[in-house]
């Protein structure tokens, strides 16, 4: 069974900071095949389509579509602030393997 991936609050409030609903938009999670891993995410701002899971709070959206959801089932999905940037990032249970930049990853 699939489980939707958790988004943090402090996605939710990223997403508000940058103005994603008031501009119509959400952030798009994807799974696609590449990277040094084998899959890599595919983070971006996009409209909602109509098989889309929708993660939302407060009026912000998380797009899911249904090929990407199998591997990102009981992922989290946040915001982090480091010292090499401020960044959407996927903390995903599925992966055994990820490479050192953290938008690859194999199963």
């Amino acid at each position: 069974m699939n489980l939707p991936p958790n988004v943090t609050d402090r996605a939710f409030e990223r997403l508000a900071e940058i103005g994603a609903a008031a501009q119509g938009q959400a952030l798009r999670v994807a799974v696609e095949g590449g990277g040094c891993s084998g899959f890599q995410y595919e983070i971006t701002l996009d409209t909602p389509a109509e098989d889309d899971l929708v993660l939302e709070k407060d009026g912000e959206k998380v797009l899911v579509d249904p090929v990407s959801l199998p591997f990102l089932s009981g992922a989290t999905i946040t915001f982090s602030d480091e010292l090499i940037g401020a960044r959407f990032t996927i903390d995903n249970p599925n992966a055994t393997s990820s490479c050192g930049c953290g938008t690859s990853f194999s199963i």
